[in-house]
């Protein structure tokens, strides 16, 4: 049965009810208002690592989001899924506009949980949560630390060179519209991306693979994905980043690495880590208990690194611990849904349902209303698209592969093979 007509007068309410939201969702970056300031990690390394960072964050009025949120409730009367995508998108704004309202504090983690989940969270088949997934691999690839440190290539890149590599590859991708590379101090981690732009920090090292990671996770997602949705004319808060889209947004830039052979174990067992330890931090792990927890799991990074990943787990909470930011939690449950999505369209048979993903930046709860939209001439296809995605060959190859492998049981060939791993 095919989706319900959208009628004139009904798309007129509907696009009105979808610009408040991206008023109201406008006034609340996340990120922007829980970033911290490059001189909470000064004072942290000049105290001896003893002392907690003291984060100020900026006040968030959540009066004026709300209302435009109760506005557009009152125009999305009526049952699709379009209508059912503006409903939960009108919940995420309210959860984000209370969240950033209570900065600092617990509740700060109660609204996190509740828009990001954490890491009891269901993941895939509902029995498995994120930490589930996170010891396992922590345990597996903890196996392979000395192996890693021997096939790391031994290229360093300064931040001058990747800024060199990225300007020469971007262009060729994104023509006019390709973002511009900063180098910077003025940024926390080793590198951050806008609808726009891509930051580098100065002062980290980065190694070839950074090129790739940065290129298909920040480039070709989130940067491709804010382009297409600002072709949207009808919905252009499909440009919009927001806590409702993030975990299939983080899922599909992270499976973008993996498909293109950039998610080294190092990488992969840090996305792991991170979150183990806002599980740590749930439990009352302060950020001084995280800092040392990731120094001892990644003592090769400078300790500016393990700063950084203790920062992502309680910016917005509480550094003394009991209320961390659970974002990071998302990352691989999100891989996992992605990969099982793109693993069913191949099943299917449905190539123009992997296009779909690439229309904005959705959720994968949005595909039936994306869907809706196109049959109905209302949305634009794809502009900008990772290669993978775009010549399709390897990843039809792969995921049918792989879909095959799935239904074999490891257990029956793995009992042929331990003589041969236990001797």
């Amino acid at each position: 049965m095919g989706q319900p007509d959208i009628s004139a007068a009904e798309l007129d309410r509907l696009e009105r009810a979808a610009a408040l939201l991206l008023e109201a969702e406008d006034r609340l970056p996340v990120l922007k208002t829980i970033a911290w300031n490059r001189s909470l990690a000064d004072a942290f390394f000049e105290s001896g690592e003893r002392e907690l960072p003291r984060p100020v964050y900026p006040h968030i009025d959540a009066g004026p989001s709300l209302e435009r949120v109760a506005e557009a409730r009152r125009l999305i009367d009526g049952s699709s899924p379009v209508h059912d995508w503006l409903l939960r998108l009108s919940e995420t704004v309210a959860d984000t506009a209370h969240m950033l309202e209570a900065v600092g504090t617990a509740d700060f983690h109660r609204y996190s949980s509740r828009l990001y989940g954490g890491p009891a969270s269901p993941i895939a088949d509902g029995k498995r949560t994120a930490l589930d997934l996170a010891r396992r691999l922590d345990d597996v690839l903890a196996d392979f630390d000395g192996a890693a440190v021997r096939l790391e290539p031994p290229e360093v890149l300064t931040a001058d060179d990747l800024k060199a590599r990225l300007d020469a590859e971007l262009p060729a991708a994104f023509g006019a519209v390709a973002p511009r590379v900063e180098v910077t101090l003025d940024v926390s981690a080793k590198a951050a991306a806008g609808r726009d732009y891509i930051k580098l920090r100065a002062d980290a090292a980065f190694s070839d693979l950074d090129v790739v990671q940065l290129l298909q996770h920040e480039a070709f997602i989130h940067i491709a994905t804010s382009q297409n949705g600002l072709r949207q004319t009808h919905f252009p808060v499909l440009a919009e980043s927001h806590p409702g889209n993030a975990r299939t947004q983080e899922g599909l830039a992270v499976f973008a690495e993996f498909i293109s052979g950039a998610l080294d174990p190092r990488r992969f067992r840090r996305l792991a880590d991170r979150v183990i330890a806002i599980d740590m931090a749930a439990r009352g792990a302060d950020f001084i208990e995280l800092y040392r927890f990731f120094r001892e799991r990644n003592d090769r990074d400078a300790p500016i690194e393990a700063f950084e990943s203790a920062r992502r787990v309680v910016r917005g909470g509480v550094a003394g611990g009991g209320a961390p930011f659970t974002k990071d939690s998302i990352y691989l449950g999100g891989l996992l849904e992605v990969h099982n999505y793109l693993r069913t369209a191949v099943r299917a048979g449905d190539i123009a349902l992997i296009r779909l993903l690439f229309v904005g930046k959705i959720d994968l709860m949005d595909l039936e209303a994306m869907k809706q939209l196109r049959e109905g001439g209302l949305i634009v296809e794809p502009a900008f698209m990772p290669p993978w995605a775009t010549d399709l060959r390897y990843l039809l190859s792969y995921l049918a592969y792989s879909t095959f492998l799935n239904e074999i049981d490891l257990r029956h060939v793995a009992a042929r093979y331990e003589p041969l791993f236990t001797s």
